[in-house]
């Protein structure tokens, strides 16, 4: 079963429900190497549901040498668009690109993994071990900015789940991306946690010299060992500091996005992540409070039990006294900061520490009126074969 743990359990079980105690103890939740999550959570659509049981194999199961590696499967999809636009008011961009769905970095509080479900997949270790790949996605773009209706507005490049995750080294879907965009001087927005980001220097730096391009780096936590564990397969957080640093000496502007801020796991790294950031280059900041929506809470609260047991309790109180009892509370107005005592005492904490290091809190503005349609894709390429060459045909 690929090494996940959860096993069928009760057909007909309301989605995103977990069924009721089992008579016998459940199995222990183990970490599993490079992995963020700790089960294959079922999705909040499936009509199964599945609990963990101990049966008494599990030590074994775990001690076996011949357990199956889970291993990162990647399936080609051919988009049909390309663009995503939003109207959250607690957004800075409406438009946005998603080069890929599922990511390998593996982060265990990523907000995207519910989208999974509607795969039909877990928002668990399938989200980060079963992804898929735009092959077209540069083609599309194209087809879209070519458009006569098409009105330019800055794109925000990975946002549901990174543009630099480690397939990209082969896929080069992002990098096609990039050169669509600076072909036709069209602005970009790009946030990452991946060192891989300095690969496209050369499309990125003659970009932001004309005010088309800027770049942040997510930085949870200073601690590697924790690092590890809540994002798995991202850069190590000296390395994305080094990427700041390089990403600022080719005249890229750079941010820092202290996200998500985890109450007694990260939280008390705020200001030297900050410090660190600014030191290296960054010029602007922000900041997220840990978000919990759908899946991502038990998720989140079996990482905590396999990572941090000692203080679980603790970490999900304080998170609750932050979203008004809840775990989570979407309200546009409160949902990225939080509210309460606890939640205003980390934005004191975080605007004093950035007013004193001169960060900004906006990102740059970038030029819109540069832009210029790019040619569109040759219509002879998706001539049939053999057609005749109709030229007032062609018009249509």
């Amino acid at each position: 079963m690929d090494g996940y743990d959860d096993l069928p359990h009760t057909p007909g079980s309301a989605p995103g429900v977990a069924p009721s105690a089992p008579s016998a103890p459940s199995a222990p939740l183990s970490a599993k190497k490079g992995r963020g999550a700790v089960t294959n959570l079922q999705g909040r659509f499936e009509r199964d549901a599945r609990e963990r049981f101990d049966d008494g194999w599990a030590e074994a199961a775990q001690e076996s040498q011949d357990s199956p590696r889970l291993v990162t499967q990647v399936s080609i999809e051919r988009a049909r668009s390309i663009l995503t636009h939003n109207a959250s008011p607690d957004i800075p961009f409406d438009t946005s690109l998603n080069p890929y769905r599922g990511c390998e970095h593996g982060c265990i509080y990523c907000f995207a993994r519910p989208t999974h479900a509607y795969l039909d997949l877990s928002p668990g270790l399938d989200f980060e071990s079963r992804l898929f790949a735009k092959a077209n996605a540069a083609e599309r773009l194209r087809e879209t900015l070519a458009r006569p209706s098409y009105r330019c507005e800055t794109i925000a490049l990975g946002v549901n789940t990174d543009a630099y995750q480690p397939i990209e080294r082969e896929h080069r879907i992002t990098r096609g991306v990039l050169e669509v965009l600076r072909e036709c001087d069209h602005p970009v927005a790009l946030i990452t946690k991946s060192s891989l980001i300095e690969r496209d220097i050369d499309l990125l730096a003659p970009m932001a010299r004309k005010r088309l391009a800027v770049a942040a780096l997510t930085i949870t936590t200073l601690d590697a060992g924790i690092a590890r564990t809540l994002e798995p397969r991202a850069a190590t957080p000296s390395r994305r500091l080094r990427a700041i640093r390089t990403l600022s000496e080719a005249g890229i502007p750079v941010g820092v996005s202290v996200a998500p801020v985890i109450p007694f796991i990260t939280e008390p790294d705020l200001e030297r992540i900050l410090e660190a950031a600014r030191e290296a280059g960054a010029v602007y900041a922000n900041y997220i409070v840990l978000r919990l929506p759908w899946e991502v809470e038990p998720l989140f609260q079996q990482w905590l039990q396999a990572h941090f047991p000692d203080r679980a309790e603790r970490v999900m109180n304080r998170i609750r006294d932050m979203r008004g009892g809840k775990s989570y509370d979407a309200d546009f107005a409160t949902r990225m900061r939080g509210s309460g005592i606890w939640a205003d005492l980390m934005r004191q904490r975080f605007y004093k520490a950035a007013d004193k290091l001169g960060f900004r809190y906006d990102r740059y503005g970038l030029d819109t009126t540069l832009f210029r349609p790019p040619a569109p894709p040759a219509r002879a390429a998706r001539a049939k074969p053999g057609a005749a060459n109709d030229t007032q045909g062609s018009l249509f």
